[in-house]
């Protein structure tokens, strides 16, 4: 039987003989909605798009002024260096120390990205091979778990929602599983179920490395993002962090600077050096003149950030009120971008793919179901608040309407 990643030739029944590493992949589960999505707007039907985290807000003008500026300018246009611009890289520094209290060296501590989502693809593949094995949380943000599978990795997938307790099997997998885990991914302000923890969860994290002889990724994308007071920790900011692994920030969610891809590894050396060795050889580096811009923006734009985060937080509010108004039983997350809502009775036995088909086709909400984050994300919906206000309240009356219509799910 023809495995379905190899496809036929045209008008030939020679086929595709496609990596193994491919074949790992499993079926991309929000395709069938994003295909609904496309169709339905395609027809001229208003579709609103809680499903992902692309952000609907443009960059302080600032930012864009530098970048129409940088523009003009011939030499931005040539190859740049593919770890990052100096100045750049000694503005993260800066700006981590100014927020953190973290000290880093630009020249071999930081290193520019194309986005985050690439630099921990990269960092991924320059760390593991086969019989490797990374512990990811769950529910499972997809590229976790299949950045370590492309680079031929083995991933343990962790329930991530107590973080007490995963630190606790964090410890009983070293324990028990030889050879021990290589690699811990952790990603607090977490995604998909907003999970938040303090700074005592990483100063823990670092003695269970040092213990067990395992490097840290610390997915912080969502640094920027937080509300009701809360501020996220740096791993980073633990003591001996930077001995056991690095950190990756992104400037697509706090500077709206998403479609721009730029984002940031930082932290330990030797894996710093890793992850430039493999850029070296896969690309040039970011358009030169993102990166001035993203200086100005580090440098001049801290206070859009502020306002960017209070704009979600209103946001959340709206949404989370909402449901909560329709029955639903919504906690209102400390920060990040999403909101992480157990499906409500009686529609909870349809499961989150045919509930999340059935917002798309009655009400024309986009969301995206808890089963594409794995087995432990069954039962909730994920919804993006990338939306204004109006829009928001837009969307749960429709969804109070589709689901009024109906007291039990169809047959």
């Amino acid at each position: 039987m023809r495995n379905e990643n190899e496809k036929p030739l045209a008008d030939s029944a020679f086929t595709i003989p496609v990596a193994e590493r491919l074949k790992r992949l499993p079926p991309y589960l929000f395709g069938k909605i994003n295909k609904l999505k496309y169709q339905k707007r395609q027809e001229g039907i208003d579709v609103i798009d809680l499903g992902m985290g692309n952000p609907t807000d443009a960059p302080d003008p600032l930012i864009s002024e530098k970048m129409t500026e940088a523009l003009l300018d011939p030499k931005n246009h040539r190859y740049s260096v593919a770890n990052g611009i100096f100045n750049l890289r000694k503005e993260v520094a800066g700006r981590y120390f100014r927020k953190y209290g973290v000290r880093l060296n630009p020249d071999d501590e930081v290193i520019a990205c194309l986005g985050s989502k690439e630099g921990f693809s990269h960092m991924c593949l320059a760390l593991m091979g086969p019989g490797d094995t990374a512990i990811v949380p769950a529910p499972t943000f997809p590229i976790h778990a299949y950045s370590v599978m492309l680079a031929s990795g083995n991933v343990i997938a962790l329930d991530v929602r107590q973080p007490d307790k995963f630190l606790e099997n964090i410890a009983y997998t070293c324990e028990h599983l030889y050879p021990k885990p290589k690699l811990v991914i952790v990603n607090f302000p977490h995604n998909p179920s907003s999970t938040c923890i303090e700074q005592s969860f990483f100063d823990e994290l670092v003695v269970l490395a040092k213990k067990y002889q395992f490097l840290v990724i610390s997915d912080f994308a969502y640094a920027d993002i937080c509300y009701d007071g809360y501020q996220a920790p740096s791993f980073l900011a633990s003591p001996g962090a930077k001995d056991v692994g690095v950190e990756l920030t992104t400037m697509s969610k706090g500077f709206s600077m998403a479609g721009w891809r730029i984002g940031f590894c930082v932290g330990n050396r030797e894996m710093v050096r890793a992850l430039a060795t493999i850029k070296g050889y896969y690309d040039y580096g970011i358009f030169q003149a993102i990166q001035i811009a993203a200086i100005v923006a580090m440098r001049h734009c801290e206070s859009a950030v502020e306002s960017i985060a209070k704009e979600y937080e209103e946001r959340r509010d709206v949404l989370v009120d909402g449901l909560n108004r329709l029955g639903w039983n919504v906690e209102k997350p400390r920060a990040g971008m999403f909101v992480w809502a157990p499906i409500p009775e009686p529609w909870a036995s349809m499961g989150s793919i045919d509930f999340s088909m059935k917002l798309m086709e009655e009400a024309g909400i986009a969301v995206s179901p808890g089963r594409g984050f794995g087995e432990d994300g069954e039962g909730y919906l994920r919804l993006a608040i990338v939306e204004n206000s109006q829009r928001l309240r837009q969307a749960v009356r429709a969804i109070g309407k589709c689901l009024k219509q109906e007291q039990v799910p169809a047959a």
